[in-house]
């Protein structure tokens, strides 16, 4: 097997490890690339263990991604939201654990945005990669304490205003259903009787098209928000259901092209998030994802 070879049958593991460090699949794969670069250019005979090897390479090459991402986020246009994975062929790793599905989640990757790069690189090497504190601190060129003392202070960032998850497939699916013929019928009573009381909606357009520049938040808010655009999206918007993220979301289709994702987050008191991701950047990568499962089925 030669070296080209021998990267591609690691490039689907690199490709999750970069997307859960930096929340955008176009991203991920300019670094699973850079990081192709970095292989093509080593003395094969100098690398012992090929997996670890890249995993530390493209590790940071994140870190350094994530550094000059903090400042654009800043000077993004609207809320910011993760860009959307279909997960159901495999892309992001198993899916079979409600904490698999959790770990790649819209909400844990936001989340993910509290913590600083480093932080974020020893939850994902811990968490979705089980790596050893040892192992991790040679990926980031540390101390075991540091290590220790990194992924402690990382969840406990991540537990704050932490909301519960859905733990079964199930009611995600039945909750999205009820949402949707609600939405559908223009019904406000019976949308607000699935809403939590302190429900926030976030809508990602990046400047690029209409989205609200703020979240909205509150029952009878978030209901006529969704209302409103289910109003001005009716006729016009195929709907499909499909697995992104590890959670059954809507995708919005027009044309032929994919202009909108939603996704709705479930608590004990009912829907508790709704995030929109209509930035056309973000659902590049997702649509190319729905048009080979379409070809291949």
């Amino acid at each position: 097997m030669d070296k080209a070879q021998e990267f591609e049958t690691h490039r689907p593991r690199l490709f999750s490890l970069a997307y859960r460090m930096l929340g955008s699949a176009a991203e991920a794969e300019d670094a699973v690339q850079d990081a192709y670069l970095r292989w093509h250019g080593a003395e094969r005979e100098q690398i012992a263990a090929p997996g670890p090897w890249l995993a530390k390479v493209l590790t940071n090459l994140c870190l350094n991604r994530l550094t000059s991402a903090r400042v654009q986020r800043e000077e993004y246009v609207g809320p910011w939201l993760p860009e959307p994975v279909r997960t159901e062929g495999g892309a992001l790793g198993p899916m079979e654990t409600a904490e698999q599905r959790e770990a790649v989640s819209m909400a844990v990757l936001v989340m993910m945005e509290r913590l600083t790069p480093a932080e974020r690189a020893v939850v994902v090497l811990r968490d979705a990669f089980d790596y050893g504190y040892r192992d991790i601190a040679g990926v980031l060129d540390s101390t075991e304490a540091s290590a220790r003392q990194l992924y402690r202070r990382a969840r406990l960032h991540l537990a704050e205003g932490r909301s519960r998850f859905e733990t079964s497939e199930q009611p995600r699916t039945d909750l999205l259903t009820r949402f949707l013929e609600a939405a559908a019928l223009g019904s406000l009573q019976q949308l607000e009787a699935l809403l939590a009381d302190q429900v926030v909606a976030w809508s990602d357009g990046g400047g690029k098209v209409r989205a609200a520049l703020r979240p909205v938040s509150g029952r009878d808010k978030v209901a006529r928000f969704v209302l409103g655009l289910f109003t001005r999206w009716v006729g016009e918007m195929e709907i499909e259901v499909a697995e992104v993220n590890g959670a059954p979301v809507v995708l919005g289709w027009e044309a032929g092209g994919l202009v909108a994702v939603g996704v709705v987050e479930g608590g004990e008191d009912g829907i508790t998030g709704i995030r929109i991701i209509r930035n056309p950047e973000k659902l590049r990568f997702l649509a190319n994802q729905s048009r080979g499962l379409s070809q291949n089925a």
